[in-house]
């Protein structure tokens, strides 16, 4: 029976770390790196340390692992700039430092739509986000795409274009090959119910799993950009984009909960 790949998953007992944990178990071998190693956390092994005191600290966790499933961070979007300097820059330098130093070649960061959160102060986004839907045809609103300028909303979404600035760095530098996802809406209840701008940018569980196993088997992956978002009606982030490149075809809708 073939080994399965050792992927090593930073902020592993949040959300989303736990999420994908359990929902590709069967396919790649995991280990956690995380602050503190909650009650409730999948039972893999992890590295409990602060990440943002040093590499040499977590070098330990990136020991003969195949890829790096970037998470750790402070995913507040209003998080004050005291934490997002130590906890989503520092930590991030240090995480693709240790994959440089440990060999690993490839990276799943969980970059953010606050990346370019600006645009939804434009038209027609503005009034989709607030639900105002009146003379808008879904299918013709022009999608946010993966080549537009960086455009963050705060100091939580600088933090992730840094974080997608250094993975290009990285790869051309040193060959580590990046997958930034600009994921959207995921919560504990799996669902857009909390906020009419949910049934825009709701992602769920098994399709944000989806595009990281993707971004994982991928043969060739390079550095690319994509949006971790469910299949929205009036969804304005291309997905086109993850479909042609590694695969992704959401199964979920938004519209199933209205």
């Amino acid at each position: 029976m073939a080994r399965l790949p050792k992927v090593l998953v930073t902020g592993s007992s949040g959300l989303i770390g736990s999420m994908l944990i359990r929902s590709l178990a069967s396919k790649y071998q995991f280990s956690g790196l995380d602050r503190v190693k909650e009650p409730k956390a999948p039972d893999v092994p992890t590295l409990v340390v602060d990440a943002s005191e040093g590499v040499e600290a977590i070098l330990p966790a990136f020991k003969s692992v195949q890829a790096v499933v970037h998470l750790a961070a402070d995913v507040r979007q209003d998080a004050p700039w005291d934490s997002v300097l130590p906890n989503n820059i520092v930590l991030t330098h240090n995480v693709w430092e240790a994959c440089r130093t440990s060999g690993v070649k490839r990276v799943v960061f969980a970059s953010s739509n606050h990346a370019v959160g600006m645009f939804e102060n434009d038209e027609p986004y503005r009034r989709i986000v607030k639900g105002d839907y009146v003379g808008l045809d879904p299918v013709k609103v022009k999608k946010v795409d993966h080549t537009v300028p960086i455009r963050p909303d705060g100091d939580y979404g600088t933090s992730k274009a840094y974080g997608e600035a250094l993975a290009r760095y990285y790869f051309e530098q040193y060959g580590i090959e990046a997958a930034c996802l600009r994921i959207g809406t995921v919560n504990p209840h799996n669902s857009p119910v909390k906020s009419v701008r949910h049934f825009s940018t709701w992602c769920s569980h098994r399709d944000l799993a989806q595009l990281v196993d993707r971004c994982l088997a991928a043969p060739k992956l390079g550095f690319d950009v994509f949006y971790g978002v469910s299949d929205n009606k009036w969804g304005f982030w291309d997905i086109s984009h993850a479909e042609k490149a590694v695969g992704f075809k959401p199964a979920d809708s938004a519209e199933t909960y209205r």
